[in-house]
């Protein structure tokens, strides 16, 4: 079980909730918290307080007071109007996620919504009701307003939702769970919208799945280099440990570690002086893309703990601030960060596919075809990475460097935050699938090389991953092996039993 607190919700927390559906609970003195700040909520309309949010409009229509028989009216026009996400939904485990750190920054005891919504995204959390949120149409200031009326909606009795492994409507779900819809009140819409929790449950996901495939690079870039028969000495510890960055060394002891026992990797003049970047230089540019995830990580941890409402409640209601937590920058620039840190995995990948498949680089025979001239092998394989890459190239152009003035110029800077987060994830996606050609063609070629001489490590992995994708025998539709070993390093993440049984990545 999971208990939030507001306060110290961590990434591997998240992947307990989101992937292996752990319950969720939440922290008795986080439960008060939420009472008093409710109550401060009340005493404000009870006592005829304008305070924005509660009794006026949004945006550009601050300035407006609503009348104390509107308010509920308000809240409730408020998540209809800004329910305008449009194209393909964010998938569901991003929508658990978008869940789980909206309900985490309420229980901080600052938005003033009362138990009741405490206890409904708690219910949906648990009865594992996902909503269904559309991933186009956040600025990413003032938060991700329509991506979270959608989530909102859910709470109202409408929209759709994902359940029990289909997408129906709220109503079909909340029928079969004895739910009934809630009527927000004074403040609640808004409490409900007003946040990063879309950019941010998208930027936790990417992390979660970048991290895994970061170590995935590194197996499959060792099997590149028993391919190419590699120079080892490119990972000796001196040469790391003089330029100083921690993830290179960490990086280079990792590969040391995967090839110990290698037969197949060489010594520096024993076959030739020195290898390409793309092999002597794995451990400064996956450190360097290292750094940047190390970096993406203390800004989403602190951003999933964050109160990111406006305005927020402080001294029992004393004191009402309209500020700008809302405002996406810090992930906005995290997550294109995190593009260019990520697709660098890919690029260099890439160069390693080339070197793998090309005559006139290796001595293996050409594009590792089993006939050569009669039967292409892998020459296209390399065409398929070469164009995912550089897709990247395109997808890792800065979100957060552009701002379009929204709400008459109110809102006149705005993160696009969400938007790099969702290209973000695209950039995820195609990488996986650049090292998963990466890994076919290192297959072979260490096969080629003799499978006898590998490295106990690389040896076990080679095993697992066989059974996913066969020796190329013969040319046959390459797309099904991609794809296959695609969803297998997704699934298998870099939590594959080889790493626990024959290394430690500690």
């Amino acid at each position: 079980m999971v208990v939030l607190t507001g306060e110290s919700l961590s990434l591997e927390q998240i992947r307990q909730v989101c992937y292996q559906d752990e319950i969720v609970a939440i922290g008795a003195e986080s439960m008060e918290r939420v009472k008093k700040s409710r109550e401060a909520v009340e005493k404000i309309v009870a006592e005829k307080r304008t305070i924005y949010g509660i009794n006026t409009g949004f945006g550009k229509f601050s300035d407006v007071v609503i009348d104390e028989r509107d308010v509920n009216s308000l809240q409730l026009n408020l998540i209809r109007s800004h329910a305008c996400g449009v194209g393909d939904p964010f998938p569901e485990v991003v929508s658990r996620a978008m869940l789980l750190l909206r309900l985490n920054a309420l229980i901080k005891g600052y938005s003033g919504i009362r138990p009741a919504i405490v206890e409904r995204l708690l219910e949906l959390l648990n009865l594992q009701i996902h909503p269904v949120v559309p991933q186009q149409g956040s600025l990413g200031a003032s938060g991700d307003l329509a991506p979270l009326s959608h989530l909102a909606l859910v709470l109202l009795g409408e929209g759709k939702v994902f359940y029990q492994g289909k997408m129906c409507a709220t109503s079909e779900a909340y029928e079969k769970e004895g739910l009934v819809a809630i009527e927000l009140k004074a403040k609640e819409g808004l409490a409900l919208i007003n946040g990063t929790q879309a950019m941010t449950a998208m930027g936790v996901i990417n992390w979660l799945e970048a991290n895994d495939l970061a170590y995935q690079s590194e197996w499959i870039a060792a099997l590149t280099m028993e391919g190419l028969e590699g120079i080892i000495d490119a990972f000796h510890p001196a040469v790391h440990a003089v330029r100083g960055y921690q993830q290179q060394v960490d990086v280079a002891e990792r590969m040391r570690n995967l090839l110990a026992g290698s037969k197949l990797t060489t010594r520096q003049g024993e076959k030739r002086v020195q290898d390409a970047y793309s092999l002597r230089c794995i451990p400064q540019v996956h450190g360097a893309s290292w750094q940047a995830l190390d970096y993406v990580k203390e800004k989403l941890e602190i951003e999933m703990n964050a109160a990111t409402d406006n305005p927020l409640i402080f001294d029992d209601g004393k004191t009402v601030i309209s500020g700008g937590n809302f405002h996406g920058q810090p992930i906005a620039i995290a997550m294109d960060f995190m593009k260019i840190a990520v697709a660098e995995f890919a690029s260099i990948s890439e160069r390693r596919i080339e070197r793998l498949v090309n005559p006139q680089l290796n001595d293996l025979p050409p594009f590792l075809s089993p006939q050569p001239g009669l039967q292409s092998g892998a020459m296209i394989m390399q065409y398929s990475a070469a164009s995912l890459v550089s897709e990247n190239k395109t997808l890792a152009h800065p979100a957060s460097v552009d701002s379009i003035p929204s709400s008459a110029n109110q809102e006149d800077h705005v993160s696009m935050g969400t938007i790099a987060a969702r290209h973000a994830y695209t950039i995820i996606q195609n990488v996986r699938r650049v090292l998963a050609i990466e890994c076919i063609c290192a297959l072979q070629a260490v096969q080629l090389r003799g499978i006898e001489k590998m490295a106990p490590k690389t040896r076990a992995f080679y095993e697992d991953v066989r059974k996913i994708v066969p020796s190329i025998t013969e040319d046959r539709v390459f797309s099904e092996d991609i794809e296959r070993l695609t969803e297998w390093l997704k699934k298998n993440n870099w939590q594959w039993t080889g790493i626990k049984r024959h290394v430690s990545l500690a």
